[in-house]
């Protein structure tokens, strides 16, 4: 298990990474959110795609209990294959998304 301060970086690194890509349609700015003393790591979308208005979390991972959660993601980014490689094992990655019951079932964490 690699350290807190490892996981931060590899996380904030990853969602900056993803955040600097410009939203392809509308005005549609793309940014994150890192809440170190809580350790919840997000990237919103907030904007307007013609009339329609965009607001949302498209990713979210925490990290709780020495294991990075994927609590979301909306995007087409293999998050836990970019995690694995960072270096972060699989056994260390839980898919929050999943019902829990349903996690002992995938190659990750259950929990």
């Amino acid at each position: 298990m690699a350290s807190l301060e490892t996981y931060r970086d590899i996380i904030q690194t990853l969602l900056t990474d993803y955040a600097a890509t410009p939203v392809s349609n509308g005005e549609i700015d793309c940014y994150t959110v890192f809440d170190e003393k809580r350790d919840h790591y997000q990237v919103m979308n907030v904007g307007w795609d013609g009339h329609r208005r965009v607001h949302g979390c498209v990713l979210h991972l925490a990290i709780k209990g020495g294991k990075i959660w994927i609590e979301q993601n909306m995007t087409e980014m293999r998050v836990a294959q970019a995690l694995i490689e960072q270096g972060v094992g699989k056994e260390e990655i839980v898919l929050g998304f999943q019902a829990p019951e349903m996690r002992p079932y995938t190659e990750y964490a259950s929990v």
